[in-house]
């Protein structure tokens, strides 16, 4: 009996850590949704320039970029854990600071939540690689699947929230209850101490072709992922649909999504390269946008389920950093160059095609573009899909 006593007190702590991981998980893209879906009505209210509400939409993914960059140093000052937990802080206060005043600390409200976000972003990978190594794709598909539901809650949960309270503060507020949820979840793990050998060499790891097909292949799937996310309703309707169809579209494109991000990492994990996997998805995805181009209205549905299948290559590359590398260490690190280079590259993406869109006065050379673009990935992939370790004397 008390030789039991020590192995249910490991799996109680695991399951905690796990719960703990996937309410962090859960609050990666709320912040960010929840404002989109609000942001009519927070321009309306606040005389806020058209130039700062373009800034906002376009503020998430710089930031992901340049506070991501900084994700290694702080897991090397402060840890992993204590990293999360100052992320979880600088979250819950931005969801606050944002709906205090006008729209200059809304400005900054947003910035201290992506700034959040984004070292979340790029230490999660590392918990999991350390608590969970030998469960990297099951725990990793978890997370993604709970980050996707939360990226659609707060897109479509935002409106109703704002309606109840009688104020779009009410409507991006309430998500800072969820943050705090995180917070005290995680505020056990925040003195768990870090392992490893110090990970992957900075030096050699940006020297590494794999760890660069790494960084390409998520700032194309971004590039992806952001054009379907911003541009994918006005394709639908300036082809014929209503708003309500377009967003409805847009939605199951989300939520289709949502199985395949858990189940791909699993199947990752499983398999000897990666490339091959990450092949289908790229084509699925090449498949969705020629559909776009050639026959939006008549298979519209068909397109935005492929689209959504496709997009399951961002937990598979959520994956990669767990397996390209030895530790949970290195796992931080190549993170923190595959998200903040890769959201870097990515960020100009939905602008590019817009300006495409209104240059040429239609969405087919915006969606050749991409079609070509995912045809493309596959070769990244299966540079990234490769069975070696980056970042240390001998990959």
């Amino acid at each position: 009996m008390s030789n039991d006593t020590p192995r249910r007190d490991l799996h109680q702590r695991t399951g905690l850590l796990l719960v703990a991981v996937l309410l962090v998980a859960a609050n990666l893209r709320l912040g960010v949704t929840s404002l989109g879906a609000l942001l009519d009505q927070v321009q309306d209210a606040t005389g806020m320039p058209a130039a700062m509400a373009s800034s906002l939409t376009s503020l998430p993914v710089l930031c992901f970029a340049l506070i991501g960059a900084t994700g290694m140093t702080l897991a090397r000052r402060v840890g992993v854990h204590r990293g999360i937990g100052l992320a979880l802080v600088l979250l819950t206060a931005g969801l606050v600071v944002r709906v205090l005043d006008g729209p200059a600390l809304l400005l900054v409200g947003t910035f201290v939540t992506c700034a959040g976000i984004a070292l979340a972003n790029v230490l999660l990978p590392a918990v999991v690689k350390e608590h969970f190594p030998d469960r990297v794709g099951s725990v990793t598909g978890a997370y993604s699947a709970v980050l996707s539901g939360g990226a659609a809650l707060g897109a479509a949960a935002a409106v109703p929230a704002a309606a109840a309270t009688g104020s779009w503060r009410g409507g991006l507020v309430v998500w800072a209850l969820l943050a705090l949820a995180a917070l005290l979840a995680w505020a056990p793990f925040c003195q768990a101490q870090d392992h490893g050998s110090g990970g992957a060499r900075g030096p050699m790891l940006w020297r590494s072709p794999v760890a660069w097909a790494v960084t390409l292949l998520f700032a194309m799937q971004g590039v992806a992922a952001y054009v379907v996310m911003s541009w994918l309703p006005t394709i639908y309707i300036d082809a014929g649909f209503s708003h309500g169809e377009a967003g409805l579209l847009l939605a199951v494109s989300i939520l289709v999504g949502v199985p395949v991000f858990f189940c791909a990492p699993s199947l990752a994990t499983r398999l000897r390269t990666q490339g091959h996997l990450i092949a289908v998805l790229s084509l699925l995805m090449a498949a969705g946008f020629l559909g776009l181009w050639l026959a939006p209205l008549g298979g519209a549905w068909l397109w935005a389920v492929l689209l959504g299948v496709g997009g399951g290559i961002f937990p598979v590359v959520l994956t990669l950093f767990s397996l390209r590398t030895a530790d949970a260490a290195g796992t931080a690190a190549l993170s923190s160059m595959g998200q903040s280079v890769g959201y870097l590259l990515a960020a100009p993406g939905p602008m590019v095609i817009g300006l495409l869109r209104d240059g040429t006065g239609s969405w087919s050379v915006p969606l050749a573009v991409l079609t070509v673009s995912a045809v493309v990935q596959i070769a990244a992939g299966y540079v990234a899909g490769r069975p070696v370790i980056v970042g240390t004397a001998r990959p």
